[in-house]
């Protein structure tokens, strides 16, 4: 009985391993310029409040006038509720301020080190 057990159960711990190694990967934050802290002020679209990591989307006007969406990566939700962010703490029409290391490529985004709403709520 232990010889036909023994191939069972080298199996199952090398699929538990290659399962548990997935389920603890997660990306770098080597696409964000943590050496740079740019301030944006604009105004909500959205806000995806959703694991992996939540999303807030913010429209900025330009020094020519031209709208641009900035999207910021936050924490995972268990974080950001301990922050005091809930699901209905951003809504599409506020004002917020945020502060956050810019993607290093250049698009319109980053990674938020504080945001502070037009209330004065700060969220870091």
């Amino acid at each position: 009985m232990i010889r036909k057990a023994h191939p069972l159960i080298f199996l199952m711990s090398f699929f538990s391993l290659l399962f548990l190694s997935s389920a603890k990967a997660h990306h770098s934050h080597s696409m964000f310029d943590l050496e740079k802290e740019v301030t944006i002020t604009g105004t909500v679209t959205s806000f995806l409040f959703r694991n992996p990591h939540c999303f807030l989307y913010v429209d900025v006007e330009d020094e020519s006038g031209n709208i641009i969406n900035y999207w910021i990566e936050m924490a995972p939700i268990p974080r950001m509720i301990q922050n005091g962010v809930s699901i209905k703490t951003f809504q599409s029409g506020d004002t917020v301020t945020v502060n956050m290391h810019p993607l290093n490529d250049g698009r319109p985004g980053g990674n938020y080190t504080t945001i502070v709403t037009a209330d004065g709520n700060i969220y870091d």
